[in-house]
């Protein structure tokens, strides 16, 4: 049996007995490693170089900034301006779900944190206004996957840093197409709430409206910042993350005086285990991209690839194709180290840009965080709804069509992608 072979069986069967996907990628990376004789004081060495880089350090400190933010309050305020601007419409709070997760995203840069943050509130607003548990459950859970497009994104770190492209410009490269997802579940919402009897809420006075833009305003400036500080030349994408964090505690602690130091050596913790985990599905699933780079699996998989997808086109279906079956089953990070390596040489030599490629692999990962078996997403939303995966299985399918409808535009015109990135001429 060849080392490819033992590698992706030892993989799968690991998998299919539910092991978890970071141990699943390294112990299957080890026992390939030891069949062709490779020392095994190689895999520290190897695991180290692969959490060791600069451009990784941004993780925790975005995990801390968004759990800062969470933790502050900052969901409840700026679920509140959204309400006070779109609340009385009919599907009203539809749009303050996906709106908020939008907002959030620029905070968290997480899917599951962003579901966690806002579902909370929203989900028992929407069932109570007469949305149905199925539907508010499985909107919250679509809209918490934008939190891995739109910037700060830990996927986007992640793929820069395989990659070796700007973290920069992949960052403000997510921004369109996470808008563009949110005005299509907008979309899918209002057509499914036309025909439901929807309890409508009471229209807002300006001075409402101002009062709960000052109450959410330096929640607000957490992505101001976060942005500004990298495309204004201030600071790198991990500096940026770093002062996100610090910036979270500061207002947290002395602005809305929502944090005290207990609750800051408690958050210090969770981020930690927050960013352990992170770290660790990075360590292994590094090993695991290594192993079949080095071994040259992966180029024989991009050659393959390359030679039943001579066309652009086939490829970014084929793509597509790949990818959203393995978000089904695998995380993210996991993905984008066990794929890059194989798509990215292969996107290159057909002339699609590799930020584009990114985004497009992104997006397809985030869809994945909302379908069964693994879509994380839809387990909290159930956690907080208190519904079966089968009853929110059934109503998510009307989002993810809406998202993928995007994903197919943005896929075939990426100057949607890298438009922004060219105009601001980041580098």
């Amino acid at each position: 049996m060849s080392s490819a072979g033992l590698l992706f069986i030892v993989f799968i069967v690991l998998l299919l007995m539910n092991v978890p996907i970071a141990l699943s990628l390294g112990v299957a990376s080890i026992m390939a490693m030891v069949y062709i004789g490779l020392p095994l004081d190689m895999f520290p060495m190897q695991i180290y170089a692969n959490i060791g880089k600069f451009a990784l350090l941004a993780i925790p400190f975005f995990i801390l900034a968004g759990n800062t933010m969470e933790k502050a309050g900052i969901s409840e305020k700026l679920i509140n301006l959204a309400n006070k601007f779109v609340g009385h419409r009919k599907g009203g709070l539809a749009i303050v779900g996906v709106v908020t997760s939008c907002f959030f995203a620029a905070i968290s840069g997480s899917g599951p944190a962003t579901v966690a943050a806002l579902g909370v509130i929203i989900i028992p607003a929407m069932i109570k206004a007469g949305y149905g548990k199925g539907m508010s459950s499985a909107l919250m859970a679509t809209a918490g996957a934008i939190g891995i497009v739109i910037p700060p994104s830990i996927a986007f770190v992640v793929y820069g840093a395989i990659a070796g492209v700007s973290i920069g410009k992949i960052f403000i490269a997510g921004i369109v197409p996470g808008i563009f997802i949110g005005i299509a579940l907008i979309i899918a919402s209002l057509i499914l709430v036309k025909n439901m009897d929807i309890e409508q809420q009471e229209r807002s006075s300006g001075k409402e409206k101002l009062e709960a833009f000052k109450d959410a305003f330096w929640g607000l400036m957490m992505p101001v910042i976060i942005l500004g500080g990298i495309y204004g030349g201030f600071f790198t994408p991990t500096e940026a993350a770093g002062v996100a964090a610090v910036y979270g505690i500061l207002v947290g602690m002395f602005i809305y005086r929502t944090l005290s130091l207990k609750d800051l050596y408690q958050l210090l913790i969770e981020s930690a285990v927050g960013s352990a985990i992170v770290m660790f599905i990075v360590a292994c699933a590094g090993f695991f991209a290594w192993f079949i780079t080095t071994q040259g699996i992966s180029q024989m998989a991009s050659n393959f690839l390359l030679q039943v997808s001579g066309n652009k086109y086939v490829f970014l279906l084929i793509v597509n194709i790949i990818l959203l079956i393995a978000g089904c089953f695998i995380d993210a990070t996991s993905a984008l180290y066990i794929f890059t390596p194989i798509m990215l040489p292969v996107a290159v030599a057909l002339g699609y840009d590799p930020i584009a490629l990114g985004v497009v692999m992104t997006v397809n990962l985030a869809i994945g965080q909302v379908t069964p078996p693994v879509g994380v997403n839809l387990y909290v939303a159930c956690g907080v709804s208190r519904i079966g995966l089968k009853e929110i299985s059934k109503a998510v399918v009307p989002f993810i069509i809406a998202s993928i409808v995007v994903l197919i535009l943005i896929t075939y015109i990426p100057d949607i992608i890298i438009f922004l990135p060219n105009l601001m001429r980041i580098k």
